[in-house]
């Protein structure tokens, strides 16, 4: 049987959208019909390189029944209420992580989607990496026994690449910096693969980018079960680095960038290397997206979860500012 395409609309366009709406196109299920920016120039060029329509109004959007649902890519403190109305309106949202600013307004977009029955998805998509994949049947399978440890790395060189006017990379529109901006998507992994974090130790500074955010940031992650992670993130490295190093008390994953997956087991001496085909994350998360909407099943990111992820972000940033252990539940109850 195949999947009618989903009539959507592309909000707010940056990098970020163009890399979203490539990977719509990579995809049977998408039926990218319009799009919306403040800005006319933006507007025009999505437009003409997706050849889709450009609405005058995000109201506009709003009011044509044809679409069926939006592709948020606006910034974070406005994902509230641009999902709040898309909700209103009936349309489902693929939203961008992080849900939000702060962990109230991601459990209240959380809770409108739901109220209005529509479809709530975020975007993790590192965690649909094969390798991630593979470990996490692995684990579920029992054969890496009881988890103990976990070491990520997520970095990049943004050194001259940067646009401060950009609310990407300013404190009040990207609060706690690199690791909120890059660093919860290996959040994400670790609470999928280690389980949910209840306590976070964090510490950040800002070394070599300009402006007034963190471009390196280290948290350390005391999981539910006991098990121990250590994450750093950085915008000030010299180089594109990704690693996850995944301890179990009967094997041992160790993922990097440029040597792939290894795996080890009890008694071993060598780690054997593991095969794992490529395959295209993005694309696979927004055809969850549609399956979601076409079927009425839940997306693996929903909005829930991504507000609890962002709790475990929030609570490095007070641990950095405070000099203290921070429960996650803490930030729960606060809201912040």
């Amino acid at each position: 049987m195949t999947t009618k395409p989903l009539r959507v609309a592309v909000l707010g366009i940056g990098w970020w959208s163009d890399v979203l709406a490539d990977a719509c196109q990579r995809s049977s299920l998408f039926d990218i019909a319009t799009c919306y920016t403040r800005s006319p120039d933006k507007r025009a060029a999505f437009a003409e390189k997706y050849k889709c329509a450009q609405a005058d109004s995000y109201e506009a959007i709003l009011a044509d029944p044809s679409i069926e649902a939006i592709i948020n890519t606006t910034p974070n403190n406005v994902h509230l209420e641009t999902t709040r109305q898309a909700a209103e309106a009936g349309k489902h949202v693929f939203l961008d992580k992080p849900i939000a600013n702060t962990v109230a307004e991601g459990m209240e977009i959380a809770r409108v989607c739901e109220q209005a029955g529509v479809v709530l998805a975020l975007g993790y998509q590192r965690r649909r990496e094969t390798h991630f994949r593979w470990i996490k049947n692995e684990i579920d399978a029992g054969r890496f026994g009881k988890l103990v440890q976990a070491e990520g790395n997520i970095s990049r060189d943004r050194l001259g690449k940067i646009d401060l006017s950009s609310w990407r990379y300013q404190a009040s529109g990207m609060p706690g910096g690199v690791m909120l901006q890059i660093g919860i998507h290996y959040v994400d992994v670790l609470e999928f693969l280690m389980g949910p974090v209840k306590r976070v130790s964090g510490m950040s500074n800002r070394l070599v980018l300009p402006g007034d955010n963190p471009d390196v940031a280290n948290l350390i992650l005391e999981h539910e079960n006991g098990a121990i992670s250590n994450l750093t993130a950085s915008y000030a490295s010299a180089s594109e680095y990704y690693m996850m190093n995944i301890y179990g008390k009967e094997a041992t994953a160790y993922y990097d960038l440029f040597n792939g997956l290894r795996h080890l087991k009890r008694g071993e001496t060598k780690a054997t290397p593991v095969k794992t085909e490529a395959n295209d994350a993005i694309r696979e998360e927004l055809d969850e997206f549609v399956e979601c909407v076409r079927n009425g099943t839940k997306p693996e990111t929903g909005g829930v979860w991504a507000s609890r992820n962002l709790a475990v972000i929030k609570a490095g940033v007070r641990s950095a500012r405070e000099g203290r252990a921070i429960d996650v539940a803490e930030i729960l109850k606060s809201g912040e």
